[in-house]
C-alpha cells in the first residue's frame, strides 16, 4: 500500500540529486539559480513529507524491531533535512533584520531537531547503533547552530550569503547520502560508510567554500563590517558569480 509513495519518494529524490548542480554553478541570485532552486527546495519538500509517511508505516504497521528503529531513523533523517533546507529558503527572507530573529517556524524546527538529536543519542546508546549516534550528533550541532543564527543579531552584512549557502549545501548532502545509500551494494561500500561519508566530503567542501567567500567578500566590502547599508549589499550579491 505503500508502493506509490515510495515511487513518489525516489522520484522526488532524483529531481533533487538532478537539479542541485544548477545554482552551484548558475551565477548567484540569477534567474536559473533561482527557479533551479526552487525546484531542488519542491523536491527536497517532497521527499521529506514521503518520507515521514513511510517511516510512520515502519514504525505503526510494520511490528518487526527492525521496520521500528529504520523508522526511527527515517523520520528523523526527514527533519534534519528538512531543517536544512527550510533554513537556507527562509533567511534570504529575513537577510536584512539587524536584531534576533523570533519566528515560531525558524526557531521551532531547529529546536524540535535539537530535541530530538538528544532522544536519538539515548536510542543508539540503548541499542548500540553507532549510525544513530554518528547522526545524533550532526542534529544536534545543525540544531544549536541555528538556533544560535537566529537567536543573535547578525554580525556581518552577508551573514545570510552563508547560512544560504550552508542550508541548501546540507540538503545537497542528503540527496547525495540517499543516492549513495541506496547504490552501496554496487559500489561495494558497507553501510556506515556510505552513510556517512557524503556528510564528511560535503562538510569539507561548504568548510572551503564558506572560506572562499570569506576572503572574497573581506577583499571587497568586508565581510565583517557590523550590519548596515543593506541596499548596496543586496545590489552586491546581485552581481556577484560563482
Amino acid at each position: 500500500m505503500f508502493e506509490p509513495v515510495l515511487f513518489v519518494h525516489i522520484a522526488a529524490g532524483s529531481v533533487a540529486l538532478a537539479s542541485m548542480w544548477v545554482p552551484m554553478v548558475a551565477r548567484k541570485g540569477g534567474v536559473l539559480h533561482r527557479r533551479a532552486g526552487w525546484v531542488f527546495v519542491a523536491a527536497m519538500a517532497t521527499v521529506a513529507i514521503s518520507a515521514v509517511i513511510l517511516a510512520g508505516g515502519r514504525l505503526f504497521l510494520d511490528p518487526r524491531p527492525a521496520a521500528k528503529a529504520a523508522g526511527v531513523f527515517l523520520l528523523y533523517i526527514a527533519l534534519l533535512t528538512s531543517t536544512a533546507v527550510s533554513s537556507g529558503v527562509r533567511v534570504l527572507r529575513a537577510k536584512h533584520r539587524t536584531a534576533a530573529h523570533r519566528n515560531w517556524w525558524d526557531l521551532g524546527l531547529p529546536a524540535l531537531l535539537a530535541i530530538s538529536s538528544l532522544a536519538v543519542a539515548a536510542f543508539a546508546l540503548v541499542t548500540r547503533q553507532p549510525l544513530f549516534g554518528a547522526f545524533s550528533l550532526v542534529g544536534i550541532i545543525n540544531g544549536v547552530s541555528n538556533l544560535r543564527y537566529w537567536l543573535r543579531p547578525p554580525s556581518s552584512r552577508m551573514h545570510w550569503w552563508f547560512a544560504h549557502m550552508n542550508g541548501m549545501l546540507g540538503g545537497c548532502i542528503a540527496a547525495v547520502t540517499a543516492f549513495v545509500v541506496v547504490n552501496a551494494g554496487n559500489l561495494g561500500a558497507p553501510q556506515l560508510v556510505a552513510w556517512l561519508t557524503p556528510s564528511v566530503v560535503g562538510s569539507v567542501g561548504t568548510a572551503i567554500w564558506t572560506r572562499y567567500y570569506q576572503r572574497r567578500f573581506a577583499g571587497r566590502s568586508g565581510a565583517r563590517v557590523p550590519n548596515s547599508g543593506a541596499a548596496a549589499d543586496h545590489s552586491y550579491a546581485r552581481t556577484t558569480t560563482v
